[in-house]
């Protein structure tokens, strides 16, 4: 039934509506190493921290008050929690497919064909956002040079920064990671001292502003709760640190210590970000759109505060353009090895760097810049509304395989469990819970619905098409 797979990936009564699940045998990745540790720590910590901490911010703040604090909250405990079920799942079993090999070996081909296919789609979509986000900048700074010229130099960049040895990609994110991290600390550094008084020129800010204009929930809960829809989003992204793994020198040790490190410091950089922003400033001065950073370090007195905001955004843009040029070159290419995308994909360099894949990304990539910078408001939209959501479908089915993969680890490879899910299966049947939370939630609210509809719509074609192509490979 399925000859056209390798042997070792094969997994008879693996078809869509099925129960049975691929065997645990670890595959052999044809990818080079690389990838060193500090590579995945900074990769897990800078992967999330971009332009959507830097200005989408105000708006959660806008509807949460200084409740956004414990809007962040719920949101990472979340994101913990599935980066914890992804890291249980990938020390166990490292693959470079990572959480769609996982729910194919616990749910059946559908789901690995589904959770791929839509994962890739999300990262090449977001992808176009981003290079024309930094293009923007750039044509800020340079007006003489058209914003098209500017995503074309990006693009072709970052292009031959992934068709290189992947150690490349991995000094890049690690440096731009760097920066990211650096200019938080720096900014939790001045807003404790700003708070404290302990600035030239300036007087204790206190704490007045967290209790001040309508106290600490002016919204109530209702708000909070708002607060986590707008901001869950913003952890997008740390999914690529278990992909990476695959190609570390230890990728059980890796993805566990990057994994352990990863999270609490997220936790902290953004919740500790959003301390500082509702303590400095009174939460009204917030805007959407307008990042809270910049008016914090303009009433501290940093000079040209703006622009400092906008290199660290810029820089903060061209990682995440990085990350998921690589996260969705290396998701194309275990599709292509389980038989679930074209098999042309699967050429690998010397370097072990599967370059027909990284082209196969970018060629997409580059559609969608161009749609976005034709069509940004019609064509492009429908394209970011099918996947704007699409986040928390995958997250359900990370939570689900990682329910279905634990049981079978633990009766056939047990000692294969070098990093656990918290409090199995309760923790994870909550995280399941909190989701389906936020899609109701979603579901109520007249900005985010849209997302929601058209991203359900698309994990729905997805999964159509996945059981149609099981049920047309049955009957052959």
């Amino acid at each position: 039934m399925h000859d056209h797979l390798p042997p070792d990936t094969a997994a008879p009564g693996s078809g869509a509506g099925s129960s049975a699940a691929r065997p645990l045998a670890r595959e052999g990745e044809p990818l080079g190493g690389g990838l060193k540790q500090r590579h995945l720590t900074m990769l897990g910590l800078g992967g999330v921290i971009g332009a959507g901490l830097f200005v989408g911010s105000g708006a959660g703040i806008s509807v949460a008050g200084p409740g956004i604090v414990l809007s962040y909250l719920i949101a990472g405990a979340l994101a913990m929690c599935v980066m914890r079920m992804l890291g249980e799942m990938s020390a166990a079993l490292p693959a470079s497919g990572a959480f769609s090999v996982h729910a194919e070996r616990a749910l059946g081909r559908w789901a690995g064909f589904s959770v791929g296919w839509l994962y890739w789609f999300l990262l090449v979509v977001v992808l176009a956002v981003e290079a024309t986000g930094a293009a923007r900048i750039a044509h800020e700074w340079v007006p003489g040079v058209p914003q098209w010229t500017w995503v074309l130099v990006f693009m072709v960049f970052f292009t031959g920064t992934n068709l290189a040895a992947v150690k490349n990609f991995g000094e890049f994110e690690f440096w731009f990671a760097a920066l990211k991290v650096f200019a938080i600390v720096a900014f939790l550094v001045l807003g404790l001292l700003a708070v404290f008084g302990v600035l030239p020129d300036t007087d204790p800010v206190g704490f007045t502003n967290l209790t001040g204009a309508g106290g600490f929930l002016p919204h109530g809960w209702d708000g909070v709760v708002s607060g986590v829809v707008v901001v869950l989003f913003a952890f997008g992204g740390l999914e690529i640190v278990t992909i990476a793994a695959a190609e570390s020198d230890d990728p059980v040790r890796s993805v566990a210590r990057a994994v352990r490190s990863a999270v609490y410091r997220i936790l902290f950089f953004y919740v500790g970000s959003m301390l500082v922003i509702v303590t400095v400033l009174p939460w009204t001065a917030q805007r959407a759109g307008l990042s809270p950073y910049v008016k914090v370090l303009d009433s501290i007195g940093v000079p040209s505060a703006g622009t400092l905001m906008n290199i660290v955004v810029f820089v903060a843009l061209l990682s995440s353009l990085n990350a998921n040029l690589y996260g969705s070159s290396r998701m194309i290419f275990s599709l292509a090895e389980r038989g679930e995308a074209p098999r042309g994909l699967l050429a690998v360099s010397g370097g072990g760097v599967p370059r027909r894949a990284v082209l196969a990304s970018v060629v997409f990539g580059f559609v969608s810049v161009l749609l976005n910078l034709k069509w940004p408001e019609s064509v492009f939209l429908y394209m970011l509304n099918s996947v704007g959501a699409a986040l928390l479908f995958v997250w359900a089915l990370i939570a689900v395989s990682q329910l279905r993969l634990r049981r079978r680890i633990e009766r056939e490879a047990p000692e294969r469990l070098t990093l656990r899910m918290w409090c199995f299966p309760w923790l994870t049947w909550a995280a399941l819970a909190a989701m389906a939370a936020v899609m109701v939630l979603m579901l109520r609210d007249d900005g985010a619905r849209p997302q929601l509809l058209w991203s359900a719509g698309a994990t729905a074609t997805v999964i159509a098409v996945a059981w149609v192509r099981e049920w047309r490979l049955r009957r052959t």
